[in-house]
């Protein structure tokens, strides 16, 4: 005799589509479930559409940059600045469309990061910015992948944090800076960027350090753990 036929999985109540949910200040509220660790990926969505776009011009930002003598070229900072601008293009599309997916929620950071490496690199070859600051950026990002990367094979995954999100920008800032020729300015914003960086990942750190020992508690108070101590 076969299962019952299964019902269609329950909808969970959309917020009200406010001018701060769509412009993304108020992240108040749990994800959407389609975001979350073993949702479907549905790659094919109108923001993971605009996240693609985003990823193709990378390549372009890299090809004009080194094609230029000095690094501080026209091509390579406007389209370093649409990619990052359209960061928030993906986004409100996904709260106006309510085209949430698990492949957006992966998709998102890492062009985030391909754009900032691809920067800090233009910028290190080309001396735009202090090459200290970059290499500490840099060194942050091979931890955050590492670390990110240990977590998951124990079951947890990190949520970004405000901090960390509200980092990207001085730092993106800064590489335009540096690309459009602003150097002081560009050396004020990856100070700013820096320090948040650096931040983030002190609670990062924190946050996972408690997620494994919350885990592991669990996990040694489960009935399981208490009947193969006792055998």
């Amino acid at each position: 005799m076969g299962d019952a036929p299964l019902g269609p999985a329950p909808q969970v109540e959309r917020r009200r589509l406010t001018f701060g949910r769509l412009s993304g200040l108020d992240r108040s509220g749990p994800p959407p479930p389609e975001t979350l660790a073993g949702a479907p990926l549905r790659p094919w969505t109108i923001p993971n559409a605009i996240g693609y776009v985003r990823l193709a011009l990378i390549p372009l930002f890299l090809v004009f940059a080194y094609s230029s003598k000095h690094g501080r070229d026209a091509p390579a900072a406007i389209v370093f600045a649409i990619i990052g601008w359209s960061d928030y293009a993906d986004g409100i599309a996904a709260r106006v469309t309510g085209q949430y997916s698990r492949m957006g929620a992966l998709l998102d950071p890492v062009v985030d990061r391909l754009l900032v490496i691809s920067g800090v690199a233009v910028c290190w070859s080309f001396h735009l910015l202090p090459r200290w600051t970059l290499a500490v950026l840099v060194a942050r990002e091979v931890f955050m992948l590492l670390a990110g990367r240990y977590l998951l094979t124990r079951g947890v995954e990190l949520s970004i944090n405000m901090l960390g999100r509200w980092g990207v920008w001085p730092t993106m800032s800064a590489i335009f800076a540096g690309l459009v020729g602003w150097l002081a300015a560009g050396r004020v914003l990856i100070y700013i960027g820096l320090a948040m960086a650096l931040g983030a990942t002190v609670l990062y750190a924190r946050s996972g350090r408690a997620q494994l020992a919350q885990k592991r508690s669990f996990e040694a108070s489960s009935p399981d753990a208490q009947h193969s101590s006792s055998g």
